[in-house]
């Protein structure tokens, strides 16, 4: 490790706990019972053989993003979220990562219970949890295990896995923020409260319930090429503008309920549910009159042209609406020795999407501007039942804790087809008008349909206590899936104590995570028509069992696979504590888009000899494939300080991460170095925050500095590669709280507030993009923000 990297880590070298709370001085995070990475209920975040990180409701309140995904990764710097603007559904669905590994190979729960995936596939095919569905007033605390678990709760658990708590406490808590960024857009306005309610001795009813409104920001210049079109055109008003990079419009509802009855002494029932509705439009890359095919005329359409309804181009207009819910449900209680939890849960999640200000061109004059252009919609149902219970054994310091389960589980992937202009060919193909929607073109009646897969699981979990200093965690399970077969994974993790302030711990596991029945089927294609021989064709992307694939190599998605390695250490005396943990994961056959093969007469011909349909048409394909192994390091210091300062209680709270990932081996072509440069630079190497946090009497601050690293930016254009290296920037974090009353509380504050960007994004200044759209931190320089809370 170099000298800079020492002088870091002894830089920032406190607690295992990434957040403040404006709690006693006695108490911190790492004394929470955590139920995340153990099926013991006594274990604190300190005790655990994993790294367990706590992220308390006051955290989240201090990051002023309605999104969990950015008040995670302000707290924790190993965890990452990219904006992504006019990437398509990725713009809304963001993907989010742990320790620099995909977002589906981290998995997440609310509650314990596995939460269900996006109905959205990233660009290399990823498929995790769309964490903008879930609101934060709900939300009691986030248990953030950084280290592999699959072993313990299935596929998905690589990187390692978030468990999102549901607030059981009773009482009012509200608030209504409003901030916009310094330029002067952005505005966005929330409302959250939570309503908890007693029932019974112990039991409880907590709903809540979020709501955003949020205008877009737009950090953009002229496009080039928009400049010329005007000095050539003087007599058109071009907008300036012509299309805009930044955060979409947003409208989002969102919101939760907990509930938890007494049914007799020894048995509860519980149920919580969660419901989202999110709404977003963003803008696509400008049209120019002057080169764009849409412009042609054609004798299908005497005197028509799109300049008549486009005269300065146009940039379409994406909107996703996406509806996302959610229920679980069960008994648990104690009988015979034993504790038990049976339950079932399902998930839905739908996205429509729709665009405007857009065209099919090959219909002329009789296509519409707005398309309905399909939905994706994802599925799940699972039903658990899991059971533990005390083991004492004299050879042992004090009782084991048996645990075993079972699961079943069952998705859904579905695709439904837009309207017949959002993906149809019209008769002004001929002259070369391009079919579809313009900018995203609609699913086809050929791409739609439903899809299942269902998994069988069974697992143990040992945890010894060998002595008063030494504890075991042992843990196997397995799984059989309906479309690839068994897996059978395992984990030990062990932890000794030193002292009772100084322990050291580490685990070996392996891992894996599925193909999803979206991955193995989704089709992504679009239609077109040949002027010179008038023939429809075909390109994009099939699923990998499509036999057009298979004989151009496609082979059966199989599972991504993982070893994972972490040893660390931790340490408390008074309100200081501190961890440091080393990691290494191994991921084998993990996915990624094959390059574009193209389909030459001879194999198309036998394509229609053998009837696969569709072949007569087919140009150009790609699909999804098991592509490459990686290795990923690091280590993770997090830490904290709280106690008495200057008649107050103040706390400082510190994290660092290193992380590398290489490649290790890639059937990827030369044509896909670029995604090698991503994956191995496209995330900042180093990465760190510091907050110190002030109370005393009516008044509270908070001031934070988050630091990200050096970073690469990799995009394939035409025969030029576009490269760029970016350095690494601080931004500050500032808030200031008087309570005007003993339930009301005013904060006003910023965040990046000294307006700090990123490096300007020199090469992709003829789309008019300053900053580049992959950027690991918003590019929209500083926010204001006032909050006024209550609770009572």
């Amino acid at each position: 490790m170099s000298t800079v990297a020492w002088g870091a880590l002894a830089l920032v070298l406190s607690s295992q706990a990434h957040a403040q709370q404006v709690v006693a001085a006695e108490t911190t995070e790492v004394d929470t019972v955590v139920v995340t990475g153990t099926r013991r209920v006594d274990r604190t975040a300190f005790e655990s053989t994993a790294p367990v990180d706590v992220v308390s409701q006051e955290a989240l309140k201090n990051t002023v993003s309605d999104e969990i995904m950015d008040k995670l990764a302000a707290t924790t710097p190993s965890f990452n979220v990219q904006r992504l603007p006019a990437a398509d559904g990725q713009a809304f669905v963001r993907p989010a990562t742990l320790r620099g590994l995909s977002p589906d190979q981290t998995l997440v729960l609310v509650n314990g219970k596995r939460r269900h995936r996006s109905a959205v596939l990233g660009g290399r095919g990823q498929q995790g949890v769309d964490l903008a569905s879930l609101g934060t007033s709900g939300v009691e605390r986030i248990e953030v295990l950084r280290d592999g678990a699959s072993a313990q709760y299935g596929s998905d658990a690589i990187a390692g896995v978030i468990n999102i708590i549901l607030s059981d406490k009773t009482g009012f808590d509200g608030y209504a923020q409003t901030g916009r960024y310094f330029a002067g857009d952005g505005q966005k306005t929330e409302i959250g409260a939570r309503w908890g309610v007693a029932i019974g001795q112990g039991g409880s009813l907590v709903g809540a319930i979020d709501y955003t409104d949020a205008e877009a920001t737009s950090r953009t210049r002229q496009r080039p090429d928009a400049v010329a079109f005007q000095a050539a055109n003087p007599t058109i008003k071009v907008p300036n503008p012509v299309q805009r990079w930044g955060q979409p419009d947003r409208t989002v509802w969102r919101g939760s309920l907990n509930l938890l009855v007494p049914v007799s002494d020894t048995v509860e029932a519980y149920a919580f549910a969660t419901y989202s509705d999110m709404t977003g439009v963003t803008d696509f890359n400008w049209r120019n009159p002057a080169t764009d095919t849409s412009y042609r005329t054609s004798p299908a359409f005497p005197g028509w042209s799109l300049s008549q309804l486009y005269p300065a181009g146009f940039s379409p207009k994406f909107g996703q609406d996406e509806t996302n819910a959610s229920a679980n449900g069960g008994l648990r209680g104690d009988a015979l020795g034993w504790s038990w939890d049976a339950s079932a849960g399902w998930g839905r999640d739908k996205v429509d999407y729709v665009l405007s200000n857009s065209i099919n061109a090959s219909f002329g004059p009789t296509s519409p501007t707005r398309f309905d252009a399909g939905s994706l919609i994802q599925d799940e149902k699972t039903l658990n039942l899991d059971a533990s219970r005390p083991l004492a054994w004299s050879l042992l310091a004090k009782p084991a804790n048996l645990a075993l389960g079972l699961e079943a589980r069952k998705e859904t992937y579905e695709i439904e087809a837009g309207d017949r202009y959002s993906w149809d060919v019209g008769p002004g193909a001929p002259a070369g008008l391009p079919s579809g929607s313009n900018g995203f073109p609609g699913y086809a009646p050929s791409q739609a349909g439903s899809w299942d897969q269902t998994s069988y699981a069974a697992y143990v979990d040992l945890d010894l206590p060998i002595t008063d200093k030494f504890d075991a965690d042992i843990a196997i399970r397995h799984e059989d899936f309906s479309e690839f077969g068994q897996t059978t994974d395992g984990k030990i993790a062990a932890r000794y104590e030193i002292t009772p302030n100084f322990a050291l711990r580490g685990a070996v596991s392996t891992g894996f995570r599925a193909p999803t029945a979206g991955q193995i089927n989704n089709t992504r294609t679009s239609q077109g028509l040949n002027t010179t021989t008038l023939l429809l064709f075909t390109s994009g992307r099939l699923s990998p069992i499509n036999p057009i694939s298979i004989a151009l190599g496609g082979k059966p998605l199989e599972p991504e696979e993982s070893k994972n390695l972490s040893f660390g250490a931790v340490f408390r005396r008074g309100g200081f504590t501190a961890s440091v943990d080393y990691y290494r994961i191994d991921v084998d056959n993990r996915f990624a888009v094959s390059p574009n093969f193209t389909v030459t007469p001879a194999l198309r011909a036998q394509l229609v000899a053998a009837g696969v349909p569709g072949a007569d048409s087919l140009t150009t394909v790609s699909y999804f494939t098991n592509s490459f192994d990686t290795r990923t390091q690091g280590v993770d210091v997090v830490g904290s300080w709280r106690g008495q300062l200057w008649g107050g209680k103040a706390g400082v709270t510190a994290a660092w991460n290193w992380n590398d990932t290489k490649v290790t081996r890639s059937k990827l072509t030369e044509v896909s170095k670029l995604a090698r440069i991503n994956l191995e630079n496209g995330l900042p190497q180093n990465a760190a925050n510091v907050t110190f946090d002030y109370a005393r009497g009516r008044f509270s601050g908070m001031v934070r500095t988050r630091w990200s690293g050096e970073w690469t930016d990799a995009q394939a254009n035409g025969t030029a590669d576009l490269i760029q290296t970016f350095a690494g920037k601080a931004l500050v974090d500032l808030s200031v709280s008087a309570e005007l009353t003993q339930a009301i509380k005013l904060t006003v504050g910023a965040e990046n507030l000294f307006d700090t960007y990123p490096d300007e994004a020199t090469f992709q200044a003829s789309r008019g993009l300053i900053y580049s759209r992959n950027a690991p931190y918003d590019t929209d320089g500083g926010l204001w923000y006032a909050r006024v809370s209550a609770k009572f």
